[in-house]
């Protein structure tokens, strides 16, 4: 019997294992990984200054203590360079291995600006343990405080500029934006965080994008922006988005949007073959369960834990033998801000409506309500969880 084999080793992997485990002791699994495959959290990337923690510390478990949790041979440092649907092979630098399911849990790629300039390569972006620790290296051949620029001033390029201001760097955010989040949060609480940096060494360069990176002669960086200014930097780290890998997809001949498209059950266009966490496009239906089939207008990318972990519950139950429909809930996205905390559920992309604020104390709320006077979104600093609840049980709803 051949085994079912993932092909990733990141949280979704692991999770997704786990939860195999659960119900069926006995099924053989294969974990192939082009890293070391061992377990961290990924989120703890963005904060993992604060906490103390060197890129071996945030390692919870190496690949054979993995290996031993979940029951499962684990390959590791080994790329797969292609799928065979018709044989149910893949192939890898270790020869071709056979598969009954396969889930490909691949995960995102970070997006690469087109930047000019001679020192263009030397832009990082912190996307695994191994960025994680080349960030820290560079940091620790700098004497004293680095001038660190961060492109974009998202989810991402927020949290680790607080993170890092407060090891004592100088930030800069660099972002085409009137303001940070602004993808995500109201104006009202961008505006808020703004405030609380004020006194702290984070800048923020609004309305311009970076066009060129030099070696300024001195062992730094100089970085051109869209706006005529040129900024120094120690360190230039690029948060300007991720994307799903979709490269053994496309290969395989898999059906994509953005991700790779998955069904209610998470099964790709291929019966055999499913994708779970960055690098899978789910189906779902705007204010309801998923639907039948993917499709254009009701398919979504969640680059978030939650949905990561819903999805791996129901498709562990789907390749054991109890098809689960992968049933997405709302959830707010907290960011991980200590300095002005935020929980965030952004309206739909391009839905007309209007913001709403209200100011309770040192805490704000935003509520987001679209033509019809429905609660569509919310944002909200200094959240609770009973808060967080009572706004999420309110959307799709009339004024509160």
């Amino acid at each position: 019997m051949h085994p079912t084999v993932i092909i990733g080793a990141g949280m979704a992997a692991y999770t997704l294992a786990r939860e195999i485990r659960k119900h069926d002791k006995l099924r053989r699994l294969l974990i192939v990984s082009a890293d070391g495959a061992d377990a961290y959290s990924k989120p703890m990337l963005s904060n993992a200054f604060a906490m103390g923690k060197n890129a071996a510390q945030l390692v919870s478990h190496d690949a054979a203590q993995m290996a031993q949790q979940v029951d499962a041979e684990i390959v590791a440092h080994c790329r797969v360079s292609g799928i065979d649907r018709l044989a149910g092979t893949i192939a890898t630098e270790r020869g071709t291995l056979a598969y009954a399911q396969l889930v490909l849990a691949v995960g995102a790629e970070p997006i690469r600006l087109a930047l000019a300039g001679q020192a263009a390569q030397a832009v990082l972006s912190i996307n695994h343990l191994d960025d994680y620790a080349r960030l820290r290296g560079e940091l620790a051949a700098i004497d004293g405080a680095a001038r660190i620029v961060i492109l974009g001033a998202g989810l991402i390029g927020c949290e680790f500029a607080e993170d890092l201001s407060a090891a004592g760097h100088q930030l800069t955010l660099v972002d085409p934006n009137p303001y940070p989040l602004a993808a995500l949060a109201a104006p009202a609480l961008s505006r808020g965080l703004l405030a609380a940096w004020q006194g702290r060494p984070i800048a923020f360069e609004a309305g311009a994008s970076a066009l060129a990176v030099e070696r300024d002669g001195e062992g730094g960086l100089l970085l051109s922006l869209s706006n005529g200014k040129c900024i120094g930097a120690d360190i230039v780290l690029s948060a300007v988005g991720l994307r799903p890998a979709l490269g053994l997809a496309h290969g395989a001949g898999l059906q994509t949007g953005r991700g790779i498209l998955v069904d209610r059950f998470g099964r790709t266009s291929a019966p055999d073959i499913y994708a779970l966490g960055d690098c899978a496009e789910y189906t779902v239906d705007a204010g309801g369960p998923p639907s039948a089939a993917p499709s254009a207008a009701s398919t979504a990318v969640f680059n978030y834990v939650a949905p990561m972990m819903t999805a791996a519950r129901a498709i562990a139950a789907t390749l054991t033998g109890s098809p689960t429909a992968i049933e997405l809930k709302a959830e707010a996205i907290t960011v991980k801000t200590p300095g002005y905390k935020l929980a965030l559920f952004p309206p739909p992309k391009g839905l007309a409506g209007n913001w709403v604020d209200e100011v309770d104390g040192e805490r704000t709320v935003c509520r987001f309500f679209d033509a019809a006077g429905c609660l569509r979104g919310f944002g909200l600093s200094h959240h609770t969880l009973a808060l967080r609840q009572q706004l999420l049980a309110g959307l799709n709803h009339g004024p509160q």
